[in-house]
């Protein structure tokens, strides 16, 4: 029995699911702009883990969304995550924040599949995936404009996800795309199949050298001067 913890905090959205076998029976998740992934990640581990009747000893993996995403969200997942498999001497497995996004989409409608998580100002971290769900364009911080993407796809039809999207239909994007009604956002739910993967085929991160994914520089924000 395969069993995996599964933690995603790339995002503002916090989520933690229990998989056994590559199915997922048990998981949490919380939307929060108040950022509480620091109050809530534990407690969603002790849950899940009671749900299914299960110690953390029957754990058999830990699979975490190493990024792009959120600086702060990032490391504390993986903190938690790297503490958890130290603790227990078991594996760790780190996935790519924008491929969990596109898991659970039905791709028959469209040639293309495009994550888009909000970065900076006009700018991005996203990814193409063709419509069998392989990778077109590798990770990359992108600034938006209106022809962002066109050079590849042309007029092929594409399906936009994220909270970065918002950003692009604002430029009146040349390609031809489509937007969820609701914003997606990874979830540890969607971790399951490419996690089962990942442990069958014993493709483990060092846990004395992984770090989350960044890909840009953490920017710390100047205080705003004193009025006295």
């Amino acid at each position: 029995m395969a069993c995996i913890l599964q933690l995603e905090t790339s995002t503002k959205q916090c989520s933690v699911a229990l998989s056994i076998d590559g199915k997922c029976f048990h998981s949490r998740v919380l939307n929060s702009l108040g950022f509480s992934h620091s109050e809530k990640l534990h407690l969603f581990i002790n849950e899940v883990l009671e749900e299914a009747g299960l110690k953390p000893k029957d754990i058999n993996a830990v699979a975490v969304s190493k990024g792009p995403g959120s600086y702060t969200g990032l490391r504390i997942g993986v903190a938690a995550a790297k503490g958890l498999c130290y603790a227990l001497d078991i594996p760790l497995i780190a996935l790519n924040s924008l491929e969990i996004m596109i898991q659970p989409f039905d791709m028959k409608e469209y040639d293309f599949i495009i994550p888009m998580l909000d970065a900076r100002r006009m700018e991005v971290y996203t990814a193409l995936f063709d419509c069998q769900k392989n990778w077109k364009q590798e990770t990359s911080a992108v600034v938006l404009t209106e022809a962002t993407y066109l050079d590849i796809v042309g007029d092929k039809r594409c399906l936009l996800i994220g909270d970065g999207v918002l950003k692009f239909q604002e430029l009146k994007p040349r390609i031809n795309a489509t937007y969820l009604e609701d914003t997606h956002y990874p979830n540890a739910f969607d971790m399951t199949a490419m996690a089962h993967t990942r442990y069958g085929n014993k493709s483990f991160e060092s846990l004395a050298y992984f770090e989350p994914f960044y890909l840009k520089d953490f920017q710390v924000t100047p205080p705003k001067p004193r009025k006295d």
